[in-house]
Parts: C-alpha cells; structure tokens; sequence
C-alpha cells in the first residue's frame, strides 16, 4: 500500500488538477459517474494506448475490434446475462432506498470485527445471515429480503409499439461483441489457434453500490481479449503465461509489484460460465479490491452462440481439417481502475529542507499527462520567443505545457502536481550558449543540455521509462 495516497486524497487532488470532476455536477452530480478532465483524458488515453500497443501492436497472435454498444436482445439471452446478470438487493422499509446485500453484510462484519464469507453466500444464506444478525439499513431501519436484481440497463429502438419487439440492452461487457464477430474475423483474417481478439469499449452496469471514486462506476470502459486455444490445449502454462503479462503491464504503469496479488474465485463465485478465474488485487486504502478479472471461459459462450443463432462457429484447422469449438482466456482490465491505480501508486508527499510538504504523481513518463514544461526565467522579450520556439518544436512530437508565470518555484510545482517527468528552463545563458537547464521531476537534478538535442533526449527518456 502506498502509505502517501488515500482515498480523500485522490479524490481532492484529481479535482484541484483538472484529472476527474463529478459529472452534472452544477446539478449535483450523478451517482458512481465522473467525467475526465483536461489532464486526466491524456492519462487515461496513454494507459489505454499503452495496453493496446503491448497486447495487440507487438504481438503476432492478437488483433483488434470495435463493436458496437448496442446488440440484439438473442446476444444476451443466449450469453446468459438476461437470466444470470443480476446483485443481491435489500430496500429500506421505510426510506425505499436500495443496498446491496453482500455490502451491508461486509459492513456489518468490519464494523463487528467477524470473519464472514460473504463470496460464498446464495441469496437466501444473505436473508438469513441478515435477519439473524438484525441487520438494518444505514439509516438504522428494517430491511425487506434480499431480491435479484438486473444491472442490465434496457432500451428501445425503433418505432414499433410493442415494447417487447423493440426492446434492447446497453452491453453491460465487451466480450460479447468479440463472441458474436468471431466467425467474421476468422473468414477475413489470416488468424490460426491460438489467438486473441482486443477490444477496448463502453460497458454499462446498473449497478446500486458504493463507488469508492471511479473504482465502481456505472458507465465503464474495458480493455478486454478473448484468447481462443484448442480444447486440449496444456491450458495452464498459457494461463500462467497471460498472470504474469497481466503483472507486467501494471509494475509498467509504475505499481510496485509488492502492492499486487492474485485472488482464486471460490466455486460459489465463478460466474456461469468460468471454469476458473483469477482476480487481480491492488492494495487500495480501503481493501484490496479487483483491477483485473481473469477468467477460463471454455467454450461456452461460442457453443450459446452456436445453438443460439444456428451458425456454424467452429473453428477449421488450415493444416489437419480438424473442426472444433475453442476454449477461450479472457483477462479482463478496467480502464477507470488502472487509471485510479497508476494514481495510487504514483501520489507521493515529500517534505522539504523548509518543512513544507511536495505533492508530486510519480508517474512513469509514458503515460504521464505531459511529457515536459517549458520555463522562461523572466518575462524578458529574447526568453520569450526562444522559449516559445522551443515549445513549437516539442509540442509536434511531445504533449508540453508553457509557463511563464515568472516564479520558478511555482511553476515547477504545478508541474509536480500533474505528475510531468521533465521541466525546461530557457534563461540569459541559454541565448548564447543555446544550451538549456533540465530538471527531473523525482530526483529535483538539474543538467544543461543542447537545445539541438532536446527531441532525441527526451525522446529517449520517456520510452525507456515503460518499454
């Protein structure tokens, strides 16, 4: 755990630096929902475009798709989710309100000091555990019993006035899309067993439960590959293979490998279709909680698919005529948790000679909002334009910020704040000697260097810091 970063403090500093605000929040805002700001699209945009480029770009064995968020009704129904996709909720008899019913428990055996397994429970041991143990809602009245509720969120289309016929749903995952285009990708693409398909899209959850800041949010953004292998395939050293590859794309986002461990889902938590599943813990202030959702799904959702619709959505091998349906690994990130997490990992306090407190994201220059700042030293005409030039230069490769605010040590704080790896201060020398000062961010040393050599320099700083 990064003894630094809570979740207070997260919440205030994305605020205060422009990275995350409450969305409709001139109207009070709306529930578990939040809007990226300027800097915080650019750092959500590089952890995306970093995952995108490891497990699609420089691999042979893995391509991308786009699909599109909303599906006919018969991709649900034969996934399962229409019958399966729902949360164990209680009401307040008296306010109406809505709690999840495995929450409340866990708050009840936190607050009472109890060791409960709450994963384990059906929705009848929560009734019981419940009444048992007179739990109440949080504002201390009686609860109904614990109801199946669907998170998934529905819709209509078209202009028919049978609800029923027009009814659709907002996909509450990615993977579906991947399922139902798998026989369009192996017609059209040169791809042979075993190999993946990525998606990065909108998923939406109607989810009542508490958010914990964009840790649960109800609309969300996966990063998701299904990875199709022969049934009889020695699935275990690809499953181990893709557990340490999960580990590296985030000890690559900055998080010390210490703060991370994998979680077994118990046999009473495996969704419907997992033959197992790995969770990946990052040790948040409140709990480790899941980051990543790994998951063996057999062949179960092409063989729903298959029955389903009436294709035919084997796989034919080129080389021996064999007809099979694959198996499938499905690593499932959440784009919101790996931004809170590189967040987490990256906030740090240092305190000064002077006893003031440095709030700096130590996040690696990768994916940090921008890449350097450029300072002239005073507001003289001859620094002005050469600093200017030399952020016209940057700015074509580089994501850069100009300040000239005039006092230097302020300037290099905001830039701490958002976490900005490199600021450049053009001064008098700097016009003769065509020479600037560059000052790292974690260490605060400070080295001249070319003006000419800028681009490769930095250039060569910023990739080595994740590849």
């Amino acid at each position: 755990m990064n003894k630094h970063a809570t979740l207070d403090k997260i919440v205030s500093w994305a605020k205060r630096r422009g990275f995350i605000f409450q969305t409709s929040s001139i109207y009070g805002g709306l529930a578990n929902n939040y809007d990226y700001g300027p800097n915080g699209v650019l750092l959500k945009n590089n952890i995306r475009d970093h995952w995108w480029k490891k497990f699609v770009e420089q691999r042979k064995d893995i391509v991308g798709l786009d699909g599109a968020i909303l599906m006919q009704k018969e991709v649900w129904q034969a996934s399962g989710h229409v019958e399966n996709f729902n949360d164990p909720l209680v009401e307040d008899k008296v306010t109406h309100k809505r709690y999840r019913a495995d929450h409340l428990i866990e708050d009840w055996a936190a607050k009472n000091e109890k060791a409960v397994d709450v994963e384990s429970m059906k929705i009848e041991d929560m009734a019981e555990f419940i009444a048992n143990h007179n739990i109440p809602s949080p504002d201390g009245h009686d609860l109904t019993e614990p109801q199946k509720f669907g998170l998934m969120f529905e819709t209509s289309v078209g202009a028919t006035s049978n609800k029923d016929d027009s009814k659709i749903y907002l996909r509450p995952e990615t993977a579906q899309s991947i399922f139902i285009n798998f026989k369009n990708v192996t017609d059209s693409m040169r791809v042979k067993v075993p190999f993946g398909i990525a998606q990065v899209g909108k998923a939406f959850r109607n989810e009542i439960t508490k958010g914990q800041f964009i840790f649960r949010t109800i609309e969300t953004e996966q990063m998701e590959i299904e990875y199709f292998i022969h049934p009889e395939e020695e699935w275990e050293k690809l499953y181990k293979n893709w557990k340490r590859d999960i580990i590296d794309f985030y000890i690559e986002l900055g998080v010390p490998e210490k703060d991370l461990q994998f979680r077994k889902h118990t046999p009473e938590e495996l969704s419907h279709y997992s033959k197992v599943t790995y969770d990946l813990d990052y040790d948040f202030d409140f709990g480790f909680k899941e980051i990543v959702g790994f998951a063996h799904r057999t062949n179960y959702d092409l063989t729903q698919h298959k029955n389903k619709s009436h294709e035919k959505l084997e796989y034919r091998d080129p080389y021996t005529n064999e007809k099979y349906i694959p198996h499938v690994l499905e690593p499932s990130f959440g784009l919101s948790r790996a931004v809170l997490t590189a967040m987490y990992a990256a906030y740090t306090e240092d305190e000064l000679e002077n006893g003031k407190i440095r709030t700096l994201l130590k996040f690696p220059a990768k994916i940090a909002p921008v890449k350097a700042a450029i300072f002239p030293l005073q507001k003289d005409d001859k620094l002005q334009r050469l600093a200017k030039d030399i952020y016209n230069d940057l700015k074509g490769n580089f994501v850069c910020d100009f300040d000239n605010a005039g006092n230097i040590g302020k300037m290099y704080r905001r830039q701490d704040e958002i976490g900005t790896p490199y600021c450049i201060t053009i001064d008098y020398d700097s016009i003769d000697d065509k020479c600037v000062t560059i000052r790292d961010r974690d260490t605060m040393k400070q080295e001249r260097i070319d003006i000419d050599k800028l681009p490769k320099w930095l250039k060569e700083k910023i990739n080595q810091t994740v590849d």
